[in-house]
């Protein structure tokens, strides 16, 4: 899941009266004018709140600079909820910037996003790979060009750690098996901890796990049928992956350092896996780019703040697939979906989807982009940098997070209750089953 990291987003007049009163709601920014005027203040809408809203309303610092246009992002934790009503309600933002891809398609269906114009798509075609184009993409017609991204399927790990037992990053499945198992021989203790609670969304944590095992063990193009649910969750091709990844949670050999046996597993929180990484008390944990964030609120047995980098406190491994030098990813990002076509609105659009914006934003500091002209010199820390490159290897073969793909009432319904059911000791058959189930729901 792609949680909004953490968490997440253009007649004549008679009357002179009435054309000033029409302009005047085009400078607050009213939205779908489709008059193709220009305004000079444009709202973005979505669900990034706190100081990421921050550093996204200062990324347009330089773009106000040079262009008049204000532009005034306002951040809503409930976005996710509320703006599919509020766009049918005549009250849509002139932009939005949307978390999931399946999202984007309900507001497409609504027929009130604006198609991407010719500028977008070309810039889009020029700076993103076709994986990411077409998530913005329906029916063969292109509506959303993508903006930020993050990274999954990382192994957070201590470099410290690491040398004191002689160990590397593994390159194989195989290989990251057998570093486990030395880790428990070496320390007498688990070697992973893990985390599904997240309120509501409990659970979700797990759909990773099972994501990246499907995309690493039977390939993009299975990947792609399950995700469209014509390789449904009972097949072998799936319980292999559940398989896989029930050798590492589901073995109490394994888990659950620093928080107690398997079923702990459901009752601690995703991102506390994090304090027991910096403290030395969990040797292993998987967790997207953005549990880089949570090591700024932990500290490590001597009371500092845990430095990310390869031979710092902590820092991460992309998990490694069954055959060396592979690079088959998932991950997340948002999408930026217009529903005015006023020249404002639309220089705001192209804006974004450039090298530019994705440069202004990355400088600022904790995200990175997969635009393959951004420079991820500018990212903020080492581990960033490295990710954003994988981003933008033309090698590398991205997926977008499954469940995020799938409807909702599998995806963030039944898939996410499955991982807890799994986790609490149910066997993998009935999972699957329930699971599938949702497709009926």
């Amino acid at each position: 899941m792609a949680l909004s990291q953490r968490h997440r987003l253009l007649a004549p007049v008679a009357l002179l009266g009435a054309a000033a009163l029409m302009l005047a709601g085009c400078a607050e920014g009213g939205s779908g004018n489709g008059g193709g005027e220009a305004k000079k203040t444009v709202r973005i809408s979505g669900g990034i709140t706190g100081g990421e809203a921050d550093a996204l309303n200062k990324s347009f610092d330089q773009f106000t600079k040079d262009t008049g246009i204000t532009v005034e992002y306002v951040g809503d934790k409930s976005f996710e909820g509320n703006i599919v009503t509020k766009v049918t309600g005549g009250d849509a933002p002139d932009i939005a910037i949307v978390p999931q891809p399946g999202l984007l398609k309900t507001l497409v269906d609504t027929g009130k996003v604006m198609k991407g114009s010719e500028a977008v798509e070309k810039a889009v075609d020029a700076n993103w790979s076709p994986d990411w184009k077409k998530y913005g993409t329906f029916d063969d017609t292109f509506y959303a060009a993508p903006m930020l991204a993050n990274l999954k399927g990382y192994v957070w790990y201590s470099p410290k750690q690491f040398a004191e037992w002689g160990v590397e990053a593994p390159k194989t499945w195989d290989e990251m098996i057998a570093l486990t198992d030395k880790i428990v021989e070496t320390t007498g203790k688990p070697a992973w901890c893990a985390g599904f609670s997240s309120e509501a969304a409990s659970g979700w944590p797990g759909t990773d796990w099972i994501e990246d095992l499907v995309l690493r063990q039977s390939g993009p193009e299975v990947y792609d049928q399950w995700v469209a649910g014509d390789v449904k969750f009972t097949d072998a091709k799936i319980k292999q992956a559940f398989d896989a990844v029930g050798e590492i949670l589901l073995n109490p050999d394994y888990v659950n350092a620093g928080y107690g046996d398997v079923k702990s597993i459901n009752s601690t929180a995703f991102g506390d896996v994090a304090a027991a990484v910096a403290s030395g008390d969990c040797a292993l944990t998987h967790q997207a780019s953005f549990l880089s964030a949570n090591f700024l609120d932990v500290k490590t047995a001597d009371g500092n703040t845990p430095e990310v980098a390869p031979d710092g406190d902590v820092y991460a491994f992309i998990m490694p697939g069954y055959t060396e030098g592979e690079l088959q990813v998932e991950g997340g990002g948002e999408f930026v979906a217009g529903f005015s076509d006023d020249e404002s609105t639309q220089k705001v659009l192209e804006f974004m989807a450039s090298p530019e914006f994705a440069d202004a934003r990355v400088k600022l500091g904790g995200v990175i982009s997969a635009n393959k002209n951004a420079d991820p010199s500018l990212a903020s820390s080492e581990f960033l940098k490295e990710a954003m490159t994988t981003l933008q290897d033309d090698s590398t073969v991205f997926r977008f997070d499954a469940s995020d793909l799938m409807p909702a009432t599998v995806g963030s319904g039944s898939f996410w209750k499955g991982m807890v059911d799994w986790i609490d000791g149910k066997d993998t058959d009935t999972v699957l089953s329930d699971i599938q189930a949702g497709y009926e729901n």
